[in-house]
């Protein structure tokens, strides 16, 4: 695939589920969009399927962690991140939302409404420019849905966006869905806010379903698009022309033919449409700078925000239209907390309950809130957080349960490099060898039976007693983590190994607890798990 693909008709969201039937079939979807944060890591599985499937499929990068709105919590960090991902997966387009997501001390991971004012558009030209210059390309800009707005905006979204576009020469996302969710929530006009941008400035189009609840209506990834965005749809594909356009779908996630049949659907209606007109997008320079006493008062006001998200007494300091909203985005964050751990800790979340799970969330997202745009990365403190929770201490075994599991959680995401082979070990000079260790392999001990309680959740049987010390490799040989249950020699010798020392001194570590280990055995399944690096010639 050339560099920077063209996407063209409608695509779809690549996920989890459906990554081994595009592996396999190939399906014929005309491009996909990836989440940017699932892929930072540029290592494991995830990884694989999309260096894969970018051989054959237009790929977009769609952001959802980057938050270019955090008056005091963006993180140049994360931005090096995409970039590099980017240099690496030459998608075909780039883009991220019209939001905020994090203070000076947290991430709150969720796209948070902006205020729309003078001092907020200043900021946003700056970090779109800045993100476009590290970039070497535009971008496109999404608006979002949001259950509240601010008292003091001073335009509407899509004219923020529309300005927005016209500072910094980034293009937009328009996301149709957002733009009738917003309409229900706020009585904004959807078709007023189809004619405040200028054709030739949508580069993309979201269709996604939506729910309605007694509270207000979600943009919540998890149905077939309505009728009503549908109609929508046509209206702005009679103003933008037949521009690329994606099916989200995030929650429920169905099996891929429902949505390869939307969009379907959304490229027969395209049809009827002449193309877009002809884009100019340019990267935008860095000559938005915000004003300091505007960046203050966008800071203080987001801080406020977090403030009541965590503190709902602080919430009576906002000012904001349909504040009576606002607990919907503190609901929010405790769910975003709850699935992030689930991912990360499956077997805690099955041995307390998912009743008991989801308040153990609420307390750990308190104690240690997020500190990345990267969710993969909650939970880090996890296990410490559990050795000092009064309310697990009947589970004395749970803490290093939470240690087993998020080092497997973090193997997934690592690099793994090219691994030892028997044809590349001399047998004459072996055991005066050391080879370095994978990043995809770690040891793991436990006073209690851990080990085999995680593999009764894997379907072997449950341990007899939990008062027994266990030992385990932990390995990621393939694209699926792995748990090897080790006797104490295994162990002994593996740890040398670890720490560097010639194989003879591993296998003087193992005989000395058994003199009967074997040797054979051990080193064919060491070279299977590929735990040993290979040193370069």
């Amino acid at each position: 695939m050339t560099q920077h693909a063209v996407a063209r008709g409608a695509g779809i969201g690549l996920r989890a589920p459906h990554y081994r039937q595009f592996l396999e079939q190939r399906p014929r979807a005309a491009w996909l969009e990836v989440h940017t944060e699932n892929y930072l890591d540029q290592a494991g599985g995830d990884f694989h399927v999309l260096q894969e499937l970018r051989r054959d499929y237009a790929i977009s990068l769609h952001g959802v962690g980057l938050g270019l709105g955090s008056a005091r919590g963006f993180s140049a960090g994360h931005l090096e991140r995409v970039v590099s991902l980017a240099q690496r997966i030459e998608p075909a387009l780039v883009s991220e939302h019209l939001c905020w997501g994090a203070v000076v001390d947290r991430h709150l991971n969720d796209l948070l409404p902006l205020a729309l004012n003078h001092a907020a558009l200043d900021m946003m030209a700056e970090r779109v420019g800045r993100m476009q210059d590290a970039l070497g390309r535009a971008i496109l800009l999404e608006n979002v849905s949001s259950f509240v707005r601010f008292a003091d905006d001073a335009m509407s979204e899509a004219e923020f966006l529309a300005a927005l576009a016209r500072r910094t020469g980034c293009g937009l996302l328009l996301d149709v869905n957002n733009l009738y969710v917003n309409q229900l929530n706020h009585g904004e006009d959807a078709m007023a806010a189809l004619q405040a941008i200028a054709p030739g400035t949508v580069g993309e189009i979201h269709l996604a379903g939506h729910l309605v609840t007694p509270d207000a209506v979600v943009d919540h990834h998890g149905a077939v698009v309505a009728d009503s965005v549908w109609r929508l749809y046509e209206a702005a594909l009679s103003r933008f022309g037949a521009v690329p356009t994606l099916i989200e779908w995030d929650t429920d996630i169905p099996p891929l033919e429902v949505l390869l049949g939307e969009a379907a659907k959304a490229a027969a209606i395209a049809e009827h449409f002449p193309p877009p007109e002809k884009v100019g997008w340019r990267t935008g320079s860095r000559s938005g700078q915000c004003l300091p006493v505007g960046c203050d008062a966008l800071a203080a006001q987001q801080q406020a925000f977090s403030d009541a998200l965590f503190s709902p007494a602080a919430e009576a300091t906002l000012q904001l239209r349909h504040g009576e909203r606002f607990g919907l985005y503190r609901g929010n964050l405790a769910s975003t907390w709850t699935r992030a751990l689930a991912a990360a800790y499956p077997v805690i979340a099955q041995l307390v309950g998912a009743e008991f799970f989801a308040a153990l969330a609420r307390e750990y997202g308190r104690a240690h809130p997020s500190d990345s745009g990267d969710l993969n990365r909650f939970g880090a403190h996890f296990e410490p957080f559990l050795r000092s929770f009064e309310h697990v201490k009947d589970l004395p075994y749970l803490p290093d349960m939470a240690r087993l599991e998020w080092q497997l959680h973090r193997i997934h995401y690592a690099r793994h490099e090219p691994a030892l082979q028997a044809k590349d070990i001399n047998p004459q000079t072996v055991e005066g060898q050391s080879f370095p260790w994978q990043p995809t392999a770690k040891l793991f001990e436990s006073e209690w039976a851990v080990v085999p309680l995680w593999l009764a959740h894997q379907g072997m049987p449950f341990p007899r007693k939990m008062d027994e010390p266990s030992r385990a490799l932990l390995s990621r040989p393939e694209w699926t983590a792995q748990v090897t249950l080790l006797q104490v020699p295994q162990y002994a010798a593996l740890q040398a190994l670890k720490e560097g020392k010639a194989f003879g001194a591993a296998l003087d570590a193992a005989f000395a607890l058994d003199e009967n280990f074997d040797v054979a055995a051990s080193l064919q399944q060491w070279l299977r798990q590929q735990i040993l690096v290979k040193r370069p010639h």
